[in-house]
């Protein structure tokens, strides 16, 4: 496909001797078409050229030099220069495109076989897998696909909290308590209140609380009895997770959590040790961070056993040896930014190549909020999980039942849209914003939201099924979509790769979620001014295989966020 930003950020870079690839990001699609198809801002060079925007643009325009059939016509308006592309080149360029790589489309190898560790989702293992896990997740299981289409070889990682001094009183309450509770039938249940328990009796019992700790000391030093209760807990939570993540359909290539780094910690502590930066400080052994402002990085606590800090530094060392990573994220919320700081900031005395510390990156998130009169399945102050994605099937299924009771399929369309309106819920805003979890928003079909892009998407489904077939691409006549409804759809196509390479670059799933909605409001548009079916055939077959290009981008970019299309709504 033509890159028409990339032939004019060429012509510009020309001009200026500036960064190609800094022009190309300063290079707009402007919202009417009358000011052109791409544009260029030139304030944006005005410090660097000390010139007027103004004279910047006359000086551009009159250096610039474009082979046949590209330009039509560069256009100044108030220090921007705007392009228009020669005839319907934009449009046949688009759906020549769609044609060729149909499921494909909007694919890059800019990674080239780099490879990616994300680290995300990472529950621990005998709590609830509640809400507060959702963002971690999603946002995680969508940069993976995200940076798969760009062509990178990509490594996830479910790093479980399976290790910490909370198995020590787990394993406590389990041998004090264990036969008064039905583990096997309901582990998540009740391992929870055994931890609430024991957790109760340590509040109160100095000795308990020592004893917990010396659970957790003896686990690590591999006592039999202590590894076998932690293995059946680990083993009963996994199966329990498993059903999440099979609705919300996110997988792993990983499920190395902490314990697995338990043997691989020694080897830290040896490095560390070696560079004279261990210190004691309270009985702690700890790496002073005070040159950088923060406070210490612990890496063992005053009884002996290790910390989470000492296992991410550990899991650092194994990544790079393992997988030769160019960037190692970690999707966590924004309470752990200072932990990553610290941790990477150690991490830079492992001894591992520049490339591997360069390529460590921290992906915060916010808090979910949630909304008054929220929720029909609480416990205390969780919302678990798989609760709340079968409370929004639930209320799909109501809705559908009230407005197509004779539907077929209800059960299946509505998992799709239920759980496709919670992932599209969170991954909306930028990441870092706290998410309000409102199910009147959420769900509602007119709004910008999951439901409506499925719903745009199911209209151009409906069409095809309607006319009875895809146009080819030859009995497509491009100069029937020179409209302005019809343009803009094509144009929003075209961005589609760049908004992908855009996402990854920020990893910010947001704006692939934007711009499903800006696709979906331009056919809606495009649908109300157009008439599809029942024009002349040339008209019908143009502006219908449009329809199906724009379902087809649809579905590609909501799977690269984690939903699935429902056919019919």
């Amino acid at each position: 496909m033509i890159d028409f930003k990339e032939k004019i950020a060429e012509q510009i870079s020309l001009a200026t001797n500036l960064p190609k690839s800094e022009i190309y990001e300063y290079i707009e699609v402007p919202a009417d078409s009358k000011m052109g198809d791409f544009a260029f801002p030139c304030f944006k060079l005005a410090k660097e050229l000390k010139q007027a925007p103004q004279v910047i643009a006359e000086n551009l325009k009159n250096k610039m030099s474009f082979e046949s059939g590209i330009i039509k016509e560069i256009n100044i308006v108030n220090g921007f220069l705007n392009f228009t592309i020669e005839g319907t080149t934009l449009t046949e360029t688009v759906l020549k495109e769609i044609n060729d790589k149909e499921e494909h489309y909007g694919e890059s190898n800019i990674g080239n076989g780099k490879n990616i560790v994300i680290d995300y989702s990472s529950p621990n293992i005998a709590k609830p897998f509640h809400i507060g896990h959702l963002r971690s997740t999603v946002i995680g299981s969508a940069l993976y696909k995200i940076y798969k289409k760009l062509g990178y070889n990509c490594i996830g990682v479910n790093h479980i909290g399976d290790y910490g001094t909370q198995f020590g009183k787990l394993i406590e309450g389990y041998k004090r308590w264990g036969s008064e509770y039905h583990i096997e039938d309901n582990p998540i249940d009740e391992l929870t209140k055994i931890y609430v328990r024991i957790n109760n009796l340590c509040n109160d019992d100095e000795a308990v609380l020592e004893q917990c700790r010396n659970n957790f000391k003896k686990l690590e030093d591999g006592d039999e009895y202590c590894v076998s209760v932690w293995k059946k807990f680990r083993e009963l939570s996994l199966k329990e997770f498993q059903k999440v993540y099979d609705m919300l359909q996110v997988e792993f290539d990983s499920w190395n959590g902490e314990a697995f780094y338990s043997d691989k910690m020694q080897e830290v502590i040896d490095i560390l040790q070696g560079k004279n930066l261990l210190v004691s400080s309270e009985g702690a052994t700890i790496v002073d961070l005070s040159e950088q402002d923060m406070p210490p990085c612990i890496i063992k606590k005053s009884n002996g056993s290790t910390t989470y800090a000492t296992r991410d530094l550990s899991a650092i060392m194994y990544r790079a040896r393992t997988y030769d990573y160019d960037k190692n994220i970690y999707v966590t919320s924004y309470e752990q930014i200072l932990h990553f700081k610290q941790v990477f900031a150690t991490a830079k005395n492992l001894n591992l190549e520049d490339k591997y510390i360069e390529g460590l990156v921290h992906v915060p998130f916010g808090m979910v909020q949630l909304k008054t009169g929220k929720m029909s399945t609480r416990e205390g102050n969780i919302i678990k999980l798989e609760e709340l994605l079968n409370e929004a099937i639930s209320r799909v299924n109501k809705i559908m039942q009230s407005k197509s009771p004779e539907m077929e399929n209800k059960e299946e369309i509505a998992k799709k849209i239920g759980i496709g309106a919670v992932i599209f819920n969170d991954l909306y805003n930028s990441r870092i914003k706290d998410e309000i979890f409102d199910w009147d928003t959420m769900l509602n079909f007119n709004g910008e939201t999951g439901p409506y892009m499925q719903y745009i998407y199911v209209r151009t489904k409906s069409l095809i099924d309607k006319a009875g077939y895809i146009p080819k691409i030859t009995d497509v006549n491009f100069t029937k979509l020179e409209d302005e409804a019809s343009k803009k759809v094509i144009k929003q196509i075209y961005n589609f790769q760049d908004t992908i390479k855009q996402s990854a670059d920020k990893n910010e799933p947001y704006i692939i979620a934007r711009y499903l909605i800006g696709l979906a409001q331009a056919f809606s548009s495009f649908y109300n001014e157009n008439k599809i079916i029942g024009e002349e055939q040339s008209i019908q077959d143009s502006r219908l295989y449009l329809t199906y290009a724009t379902g087809l981008v649809l579905k590609i970019g909501a799977n690269l966020l984690g939903i699935q299309m429902p056919d019919k709504m």
